[in-house]
């Protein structure tokens, strides 16, 4: 089969009859093997232009769906990425490739635990359902990385005509999705055996974690390559621009990435509303605002009504550290599972409007630490979210007497 070596057209070809044939019933490791005997190497760009043939040509998009992992295995190791581009630090499919490797950390983390369960008759099971449970709502996490492809990058593959590969890892994002909530809704079953978490993994909890992984494979060899490839800078630098507004997942991308081309953004051209924020008492620019936010001596973190984590300040001194990743990431997941029904429970009271603040105070290490949740709301009540405010007061509960002489010493 030399002939398909420097033959694009005839080496797709070839791909679409062995593809048809896994469409047709065939097994997928027969259809492997006649893959590895006649192509061997697959450019990934390849993979994706007979896709969109395939689709185009009449097969249903809900066929492709069906059997993606299917073409997932056949071409598994087969795929060349040797004319693929180099990624900059900071650009967004660098960021999305290290979003990858957090979520192959949790999935490896997973599949341990879900292992130990089987083989050791006397694990403590409420222990190791408490951490899966962390696990998976970390795994959730995805649902950012899934958005930023289907909101920010698909329309920029749609605009250049591929339509169809989107589609259906669109479908696929959407089937991992439902196996994690599966997942988290299973762990939560009160009472559940070892017996019957075993049974109930191989349904649903072990398919998630490998829809995940499974992914990531189609996003860095097919997916990513070929949409460096087709999509511009200024694309990209629009991607980037526009990633934050949804988040990132598990990981907080070091580096800015930003075209040689492109002005320096200052922090008030980043405020759409224009230079000034107005309030009834007075107005500040964007910069000042953020100066304000930074300088008081405490951490804050708003929670929105929807739930969301929305912004963290940035001080020196944080107390409890905070990273982008948490970015609208729904609040509960960014506790233990140990304390999510307390973080329910304030949420329920806010909203119900029974509550308005709830304070607690912590000794750690040797400082104590005052939090207090506010719930915020307008002038006619309606609930606007919450805010989190955490507070180092041990130097506090050492003043003695007074001050009144001018003194720089902290």
């Amino acid at each position: 089969m030399s002939e398909l070596i420097n033959n694009s057209t005839e080496r797709k070809k070839k791909l679409k009859e062995l593809i048809l044939k896994l469409h047709t019933g065939e097994y997928q490791e027969a259809v492997r093997e006649k893959l590895l005997e006649s192509l061997s190497q697959i450019p990934y760009g390849e993979v994706v232009e007979v896709e969109q043939e395939l689709i185009s040509e009449g097969l249903p998009e809900e066929e492709v769906l069906k059997l993606c992992d299917a073409h997932s295995g056949v071409l598994d190791g087969n795929i060349d990425l040797s004319s693929s581009k180099k990624i900059p630090d900071g650009h967004p499919v660098d960021v999305m490739i290290h979003e990858n490797s957090e979520l192959k950390k949790v999935a490896l983390e997973i599949d341990i635990l879900l292992n130990e369960i089987s083989i050791d008759k006397a694990v403590n099971i409420e222990a190791v359902i408490l951490k899966l449970r962390g696990l998976f709502n970390s795994l959730f996490d995805v649902d950012k990385l899934y958005r930023r492809k289907e909101y920010l990058l698909f329309p920029f593959l749609e605009s250049q005509g591929i339509t169809g590969p989107p589609k259906v890892m669109w479908g696929k994002h959407d089937e991992i999705r439902e196996l994690i909530k599966g997942s988290i809704e299973l762990l939560q079953t009160p009472s559940i055996t070892r017996e019957e978490l075993i049974a109930s993994s191989e349904i649903v909890l072990f398919p998630a974690i490998q829809g995940v992984v499974d992914m990531t494979k189609k996003e860095e060899e097919i997916l990513y390559p070929m949409a460096l490839d087709i999509l511009t800078e200024s694309d990209w630098y629009e991607i980037s621009k526009q990633s934050l507004q949804i988040g990132f997942c598990l990981y907080d991308p070091q580096k800015e990435w930003k075209p040689v081309w492109a002005k320096e953004d200052s922090v008030n051209e980043l405020n759409k509303t224009g230079q000034n924020i107005q309030l009834p008492s007075g107005s500040f620019t964007v910069e000042e605002l953020l100066a304000i936010l930074n300088t008081l001596p405490v951490d804050m973190t708003f929670v929105d009504r929807d739930d969301k984590v929305k912004y963290f300040s940035q001080g020196k001194e944080r107390i409890f550290q905070r990273n982008r990743a948490i970015l609208n990431r729904d609040v509960r997941h960014c506790h233990p599972p140990a304390s999510a029904h307390i973080v329910d429970k304030i949420i329920e009271d806010f909203k119900s409007g029974r509550e308005d603040q709830a304070p607690f105070w912590i000794n750690s290490g040797h400082k104590m630490i005052h939090i207090n949740y506010f719930a915020l709301r307008n002038d006619k009540g309606d609930y606007l979210g919450t805010l989190e405010v955490s507070h180092d007061i041990s130097g506090y509960r050492k003043l003695e007497g007074d001050q009144r002489i001018l003194s720089y010493k902290k």
